[in-house]
C-alpha cells in the first residue's frame, strides 16, 4: 500500500509485530471443548485466525452457522471450498445452547456461503437469530453475513430477526475485488447489502484487509464508500497467507500506518475504528459495542 509513512516490503519472516502466544489456558479449553461437543464450527479455527488464543481465553467466540464448507472460493481464505452437505435443522438450536452454556455476553455469528440454496441459507440464519434471542435475551448478537448474492428477501429475513449489529465485509479495494474474492462476490453488491441493512434500522459494521497491493488513495476511497451507505463500524486488519495456495502478502503494514488510518476513520464519521496488524473483522466485537453504544 503508497502508505502514509514509508513501509517496509517484505515477503518473509514476519514482522515482530505480527508474532502471537500459542493459544492455551482453562477458559480457552472450555470454549474449545464445548464448541467440540455441541459440534459447532468456528471461524476462529477455520480462518486460522491469529487471535484465537486472546479471544476463547477471555471466553467469547465467532460461531460459524452451516457447516464448515463454502460453496465459494475466495483467495484469501482458510475456508474449505466445495459442495456441503445438507444443513442440520438443529444447529440453531445447539448454538442457543452453547451461549448459554458458555455464558457470553455477546456473540459474533457468521456463515459460509450456500448458494446452491434458494435463500443462500437466510432462514436457517435468521433462525439461529431468533433461537439465541429466546434462549439468550441478555446476549446482544453481532451477526457477519454472506451477501445472499444481494437477494432482497433474504437480507430481510436478517433484520427480521433483529440482531445487534448487521456486519458485511468488503474484504478489499475495489481494483482488487475480482483477484481477491470468488467471482459471485462484488464490490458494489457489498456495498449494497451494507445500505439495506441500514435501510432496515440495523447498526452495520465491515472489515478490510491491508497488504495486498492496495494504494492508500484505494484504501481510504473504500472507507469512503463505506461511510456513503453509513456503516457504522470499520476495521481493518494485515492479511496473513493462509497457505501457499492462497493469495502472497504483498506489504506488511506498520503499526503506525493503521494507527493514522484509525484516525482518519473517526475523522470521516465512523461511529468506531478498529486497525491494527491483528484486527480481525470480529476482534473484541462486544468491548468495541459495549464502549461506544451501551456506555
Amino acid at each position: 500500500m503508497g502508505s502514509l509513512v514509508q513501509l517496509r516490503k517484505t515477503r518473509a519472516p514476519k514482522p515482530e509485530w505480527l508474532k502471537v502466544r500459542m493459544p492455551g489456558g482453562g477458559r480457552y479449553e472450555h470454549v474449545r471443548r464445548t464448541l467440540r461437543e455441541l459440534g459447532l464450527a468456528t471461524v476462529c479455527e477455520e480462518a486460522s485466525c491469529p487471535n484465537i488464543g486472546e479471544c476463547w481465553g477471555s471466553g467469547t467466540a465467532t460461531v460459524m452457522l452451516m457447516g464448515d464448507v463454502c460453496t465459494r472460493g475466495c483467495r484469501f481464505c482458510d475456508v474449505s471450498s466445495g459442495m456441503p452437505g445438507p444443513l442440520d435443522p438443529l444447529e440453531p438450536r445447539h448454538l442457543a445452547e452453547a451461549v448459554g452454556r458458555l455464558g457470553l455476553d455477546y456473540l459474533v455469528v457468521t456463515s459460509v456461503n450456500r448458494d446452491e440454496l434458494p435463500d443462500g441459507g437466510a432462514a436457517h440464519f435468521a433462525q439461529a437469530i431468533v433461537e439465541l434471542r429466546r434462549a439468550a435475551p441478555k446476549t446482544l448478537v453481532e451477526v457477519l453475513t454472506p451477501d445472499f448474492q444481494g437477494d432482497r428477501g433474504s437480507l430481510q429475513m436478517i433484520i427480521d430477526a433483529a440482531p445487534t449489529v448487521a456486519a458485511h465485509n468488503l474484504e478489499t479495494v475495489e481494483r482488487l475485488t475480482p483477484r481477491v474474492r470468488d467471482r459471485r462476490a462484488s464490490y458494489k453488491q457489498s456495498l449494497e447489502v451494507l445500505e439495506f441493512y441500514k435501510r432496515g434500522g440495523m447498526r452495520t459494521k465491515s472489515s478490510i484487509m491491508l497488504g495486498l497491493g492496495e494504494t492508500r488513495s484505494e484504501v481510504l476511497q473504500a472507507m469512503r464508500d463505506l461511510r456513503a451507505v453509513e456503516c457504522d463500524i470499520l476495521t481493518l486488519g494485515q492479511y496473513l497467507r493462509p497457505t501457499e495456495k492462497h493469495l502472497p502478502v504483498e506489504e506488511f503494514v506498520r503499526p503506525e500506518v493503521f494507527a493514522e488510518l484509525e484516525a482518519i476513520g473517526l475523522q470521516l464519521g465512523f461511529k468506531f475504528v478498529a486497525a491494527g496488524p491483528l484486527v480481525r473483522s470480529s476482534y473484541k466485537a462486544g468491548e468495541f459495542f459495549v464502549r461506544n453504544w451501551v456506555s
